[in-house]
């Protein structure tokens, strides 16, 4: 058993809870320090973690104790803090997205390679049973050859329950840049790479009033389109739409549904590691349940962090991944502004599949 690998938190907003309880589980992550821009909310934190220190942002990234920074802050700030990490020579694992924009993004992974470290990030809900039971569904050709897929996630907007939802309604935010990259990432592992893509998006009102918290009755700007939908185009012909909402009420469609010459899958939320896989067979009895054959069962926020230190590189929830799906959000919001079909410039290889690991096996692995 090797050490713990140390890592160093930047950002500690309501997200990182999920984060920290995910790591107190596991012997292969130990984090070290975190910082974040509320130095008292640092200090409680650190308090909470055997080992760990409270420390400023610079201090944390000059650390020759922390060997990957974990970067939890606003969108605005993933880029800026993912490049200071990687100048001080540590890889990073970031929540989504990459960055604001795919230049900004490309920065990101070209200054890491340039550096020798590792860039990997959110989701890493993909990599639990529900995505990868389905995956490997796919890959077993239960369903024949796929044809098409359909995403659906809809709300009628965060400011109902989160106490700052400003963020959401700025750049880097919006249904589709903060929900997309589950829906587009779970694509990404069921179907491969996208190629085109068509969007239509439209934002429905200017301003939001925030329903909760010290803050409730304000009003706050929306800079961002709130409702988007999108055609989709993969490598391997397989066509996708999705459709992302902070301006519909609720929706009965299934997360995902993937359709092949000889099949149905009816595919779990993707924001979350788990729930049931159905598959309809072409002349069978309708739906049927499928039991939980690949992906880290019962794991948590940072699976993808631990899969990468496990690999030693960035994992199969790699930076690779997370710009392509950046690529494929832009593309459409800029397909919606210009009226027209755009081919996608990056690509990735589709991530190697999660065989069934138990909490018991992947609590353990690198550690």
């Amino acid at each position: 058993m090797g050490s713990p690998h140390a890592i160093g938190i930047v950002g500690l907003g309501v997200i990182s809870r999920q984060y920290l309880d995910l790591f107190a589980r596991s012997s292969s992550i130990r984090v070290a320090a975190v910082a974040d821009l509320m130095p008292g909310r640092a200090a409680e934190v650190a308090a909470g973690i055997p080992g760990a220190r409270a420390l400023t942002v610079d201090e944390l990234m000059a650390d020759p104790e922390v060997q990957t920074v974990l970067n939890l802050t606003v969108p605005a700030a993933h880029a800026e803090v993912a490049h200071a990490a990687i100048a001080a020579g540590k890889s990073v694992h970031g929540e989504k997205p990459l960055a604001l924009t795919v230049a900004e993004g490309q920065t990101v992974m070209d200054a890491a390679a340039a550096a020798g470290v590792h860039v990997s990030a959110a989701p890493d809900t993909v990599l639990g049973t529900g995505i990868q039971t389905a995956r490997r569904l796919v890959d077993e050709g239960a369903i024949g050859r796929p044809i098409a897929a359909s995403a659906t996630w809809v709300s009628p907007g965060h400011e109902l329950w989160h106490p700052a939802p400003g963020f959401y309604y700025a750049p880097g935010g919006g249904p589709l840049f903060d929900m997309g990259p589950y829906y587009l990432t779970s694509l990404v592992h069921l179907l491969g790479p996208i190629v085109a893509v068509t969007g239509a998006t439209r934002r429905a009102r200017a301003e939001r009033t925030i329903a909760t918290g010290p803050r409730a009755g304000e009003r706050i700007d929306v800079e961002v389109d709130t409702h988007a939908s999108g055609l989709l185009e993969h490598a391997n012909g397989a066509v996708s739409t999705i459709v992302t909402s902070f301006d519909a009420v609720a929706t009965s469609a299934p997360p995902i549904e993937v359709h092949g010459e000889q099949g149905s899958l009816a595919v779990p939320d993707p924001n979350m590691f788990d729930g049931e896989v159905r598959l309809a067979a072409l002349g069978g009895q309708g739906w049927q349940s499928v039991p939980a054959s690949a992906g880290y069962d019962g794991s948590g926020r940072g699976i993808g962090l631990i899969d990468a230190v496990s690999s030693g590189g960035a994992g199969r929830a790699g930076g690779a991944v997370a710009l392509h799906v950046l690529d494929v959000m832009e593309s459409l919001l800029r397909s919606s502004a210009e009226g027209r079909r755009l081919a996608i410039d990056t690509t990735v290889e589709r991530p190697p599949l999660v065989p069934f690991s138990a909490a018991a096996e992947w609590a353990h692995i690198g550690g």
